[in-house]
């Protein structure tokens, strides 16, 4: 997380968004390479709820980001 920090701000474009997508994306990423072959073991069972709150926060940012997109007038709101 601190090397995405300093890549971001190395290209100027540090924000929250960037940084909460990039570090989702290497949680999943880290969870990937240590996942155990055999056996799940119990402290496991507990990333499920931190892997469910950041798949919100991404659809959250993506739905937001797709709101800028779109032209004034097509969102019902």
């Amino acid at each position: 997380m601190v090397a995405t920090i300093l890549v971001l701000t190395a290209l100027e474009s540090l924000s929250y968004d960037l940084f909460f997508v990039l570090s989702f994306i290497g949680f999943l990423l880290l969870m990937e390479l240590t996942a155990p072959i055999n056996v799940t073991p119990q402290w496991r069972r507990r990333l499920r709820w931190v892997l469910g709150i950041g798949v919100v926060g991404f659809a959250c940012i993506v739905i937001r980001r797709i709101l800028e997109i779109l032209p004034p007038g097509v969102a019902p709101w």
